[in-house]
């Protein structure tokens, strides 16, 4: 599942356009008249293939990838002593939690082993971020060294290309799911229960190089020829306008297998 990216700066103003009642996306307006209903038309045949919501997000089949913990077999589980929070933190705290819950994203647990605070961040919206404190977790996994791409590279690769579509997933991180067997080292304090993540969480060690190594296998066939991938963030590339709706669509069958 992924959302056209607002934060690349673009080289010309930009519009958004309805692909689903209610549903937008910003494209470039240099296109002619004719070739913007052209991609329009890709966009709304690909609908599925974008998130608003985390309920329009299933995920990646976990037979095809999850996320191992390499724990240390010396390492010994730490349960953190509680935090105390204000009233509004804790608020957002339950609110947060509801919300994951709802997703499918975590669920309730009981005689944890490893258990984490959560970590309140003002957003610059003005309302809060929920993170865990997976200090101790992180502490006891050995750094997985799987390549991520040279960003410089990735720039040179991109350059050059008439056409460029900038993407990133949605809750990236989240479409990953945890081992079954992992799901409980995960585990944190809510307001008045604790739960662990069912899926792949932010700020949980070697999730980056987890998720490149999806990209990777999604993308073999695509990486360096019409798409470069860093993480989460995609950007497909065409040479020409002719070659851009069929690079595109070739994009969207390929995410839609997974």
């Amino acid at each position: 599942m992924c959302q056209f990216d607002h934060r690349p700066a673009p080289a010309e103003d930009v519009k958004e356009v309805e692909i689903m009642e209610g549903r937008n996306v910003k494209i470039g307006t240099s296109l002619t008249l004719e070739d913007e209903e052209k991609l329009i038309r890709v966009l709304k045949d690909n609908v599925s293939a974008f998130a608003w919501h985390s309920s329009d997000m299933p995920g990646i089949d976990p037979d095809f990838l999850c996320h191992k913990l390499a724990l240390d077999p010396s390492a010994k589980a730490v349960i953190q002593k509680r935090r105390k929070f204000g009233e509004e933190k804790r608020r957002a705290i339950t609110e947060e939690t509801q919300k994951l819950v709802m997703a499918g994203h975590v669920r309730e647990i009981r005689y944890p082993t490893w258990l984490a605070n959560v970590v309140m961040v003002r957003k610059s919206s003005g309302k809060w971020r929920m993170c865990t404190d997976f200090t101790d977790l992180n502490k006891a996994c050995p750094k997985d060294l799987y390549p991520l791409p040279n960003i410089d590279c990735l720039v040179d690769g991109a350059s050059g290309y008439e056409l460029l579509s900038f993407m990133d997933a949605y809750s990236g991180y989240n479409q990953i799911r945890m081992h079954p067997a992992d799901e409980d080292k995960t585990a944190f304090i809510a307001d008045q229960a604790n739960f662990c993540y069912r899926v792949m969480p932010f700020g949980l060690k070697n999730a980056g190089a987890t998720y490149q190594r999806l990209m990777d296998k999604v993308l073999v066939n695509q990486l360096g020829r019409n798409v470069e991938a860093y993480v989460d963030d995609m950007v497909e590339k065409s040479e020409s306008v002719n070659r851009y709706f069929a690079d595109l669509q070739e994009l969207f069958d390929t995410i839609g297998k997974y």
